[in-house]
Formats: structure tokens, C-alpha cells, sequence
């Protein structure tokens, strides 16, 4: 089936910078949108940015200006670079890819990952 591996949570100052990895492997026909979520301590899961096939990006208005998310379709990778980063950043981040496979030819579905945790203190 599918996977998706995140990689580059971690501790940062207030200010620093921190890029978030996220690699999907499988049987992978095509990928559509690629994106990040986060979720904070007793908040629920919200959008942070999002990448589609097309080049359409999104952000979430807390992070504009400071996040940039980019993909490389051929390595089935989507990027977080985190920048100016603050403790209200803190969060678990989750990637998620619309995926379609060769068993599902003609459709696509949501894969997610496993979330990486990223703290923002001094």
C-alpha cells in the first residue's frame, strides 16, 4: 500500500527556522494535492498550507509570509520550510497526499502521516 514519512520535527527557539519532510512510497500511480495540517494541544487539526498538482498554494493566514511549502513530484516529497517561527507554532504537524494508486485506478484518497512534533520555547 501506501506510506507516508515525515521528518525534521524537533526543539527551536523562538525565531528559528525548522523544514519538515514528508516522503510517501508504494504502489503510487499519481499524486494530486500534497499538505500540511497541525494540531495543538487541545485545539483541533487545522490547515497550515497546501500544494496542488496545478501549482495552486495555500496558506493558513497565521503562517503567511513565514512558511513555505514546496514539492518535488519526483521523489513524492512535500517540504514545510518554518521560519520566524513562534511558540503559538507549536504543534504535532501532519502531512497528508491525495494519492491515487494502481489498485484505485480512478480515484484518489487521503493519505496521512504519522505527525511530527514541533516545539517552539526558549
Amino acid at each position: 500500500q501506501v506510506q507516508l514519512v515525515e521528518s525534521g520535527g524537533g526543539l527551536v527557539q523562538p525565531g528559528g527556522s525548522l523544514r519538515l519532510s514528508c516522503a510517501a512510497s508504494g504502489s503510487i500511480f499519481s499524486i494530486n494535492a500534497m499538505g500540511w495540517y497541525r494540531q495543538a494541544p487541545g485545539k483541533q487539526r487545522e490547515l497550515a498550507a497546501a500544494a496542488s498538482s496545478g501549482g495552486r498554494i495555500v496558506y493558513a493566514d497565521s503562517v503567511k509570509g513565514r512558511f513555505t511549502i514546496s514539492r518535488d513530484n519526483a521523489k513524492n516529497t512535500v517540504y514545510l520550510q518554518m521560519s520566524s517561527l513562534k511558540p503559538e507554532d507549536t504543534a504535532v504537524y501532519y502531512c497528508t497526499q491525495r494519492i491515487q494508486t494502481a489498485q484505485t485506478a480512478g480515484s484518489f484518497n487521503d493519505y496521512w502521516g504519522q505527525g511530527t512534533q514541533v516545539t517552539v520555547s526558549s
